[in-house]
C-alpha cells in the first residue's frame, strides 16, 4: 500500500517524510479493519481509501491558515486525521455525535501516537469553543448555510470556515446568510478521483 501511496503523492506533487506516509497507511489499515464491524465508510477497498479519503483530505492542507482547527462531523476522522498527520504543528479537534466513531478515533490516536488530535463526542451546536478556533473544517457535513449557522460560535475573530465540496456549490453560496461572505473558492486537484472537488473558504463579516 505504501508504493501506491507514493505514486499518488508523486502525481499530486506532494512530498511527505517517511514517518507521515507510514502513519497515513496505518490509518487506512485501521479504517479498513474497523470498518467491517463499525461501518465507518462506504469505501471498502483500502486502495480506494488512499484516493478518496487520504489524498482527498491532504490536498486541502496548503490552504489552511492557523494552528487550531476543528473538524465538525468528522465521521471516521476525515479530513481531520490525514490533515493532523501531515500538519503535526497544528492541533485538530475531531467532533462527532456518534460514540462508535469517537471510539475509533481514540484507537487511531493511540495506535498512531497522534498527540495533536482531540476526539470529542458532542453535537456541534452544544460544543463550546474555548478558546476559539483558527479554522472550522467540514467535509460533506451540511449545506454552507447550515454549516455557518451551527458553527458560527467556533471560529475566532480571524477564523475561517473551510468547506470541502464536490461540484462548485453555487446555489449554496448564493443563499449564504448576509453575515458571512465567501473569501475564496479553490478547485482542488485529486489524482485518480472521479468528479470535481472544491474548497469553499468563508469568513464572517466584521460588525
Amino acid at each position: 500500500m505504501l508504493n501506491k501511496l507514493n505514486r499518488l503523492l508523486d502525481s499530486a506533487g506532494i512530498t511527505l517524510p517517511e514517518n507521515q506516509k507510514q502513519q497515513l497507511v496505518g490509518y487506512v489499515e485501521l479504517l479498513h479493519k474497523w470498518n467491517k464491524a463499525y461501518n465507518l465508510t462506504s469505501v471498502r477497498d483500502p486502495d480506494e481509501m488512499l484516493v478518496r479519503h487520504i489524498l482527498d483530505s491532504i490536498v486541502v492542507e496548503p490552504h489552511l491558515q492557523g494552528t487550531r482547527f476543528i473538524d465538525v462531523g468528522t465521521g471516521p476522522g476525515l479530513p481531520g486525521i490525514p490533515l493532523a498527520i501531515v500538519r503535526p504543528d497544528s492541533h485538530f479537534t475531531l467532533l462527532d455525535s456518534l460514540g462508535k466513531r469517537v471510539r475509533f478515533l481514540r484507537q487511531v490516536q493511540h495506535e498512531l501516537q497522534l498527540e495533536n488530535v482531540t476526539p470529542v463526542q458532542s453535537r456541534v451546536e452544544e460544543f463550546p469553543a474555548e478558546p476559539p478556533f483558527d479554522g472550522v473544517i467540514s467535509r460533506a457535513f451540511a449545506s454552507l448555510t447550515d454549516m455557518v449557522s451551527w458553527c458560527h460560535h467556533l471560529p475566532g475573530q480571524d477564523g475561517k470556515f473551510y468547506a470541502l465540496k464536490g461540484l462548485r456549490p453555487d446555489d449554496e453560496i448564493a443563499s449564504l446568510p448576509e453575515a458571512f461572505r465567501v473569501e475564496e473558492i479553490i478547485r482542488l486537484q485529486v489524482p485518480k478521483l472521479d468528479g470535481e472537488r472544491h474548497l469553499v473558504v468563508i469568513k464572517a463579516n466584521k460588525n
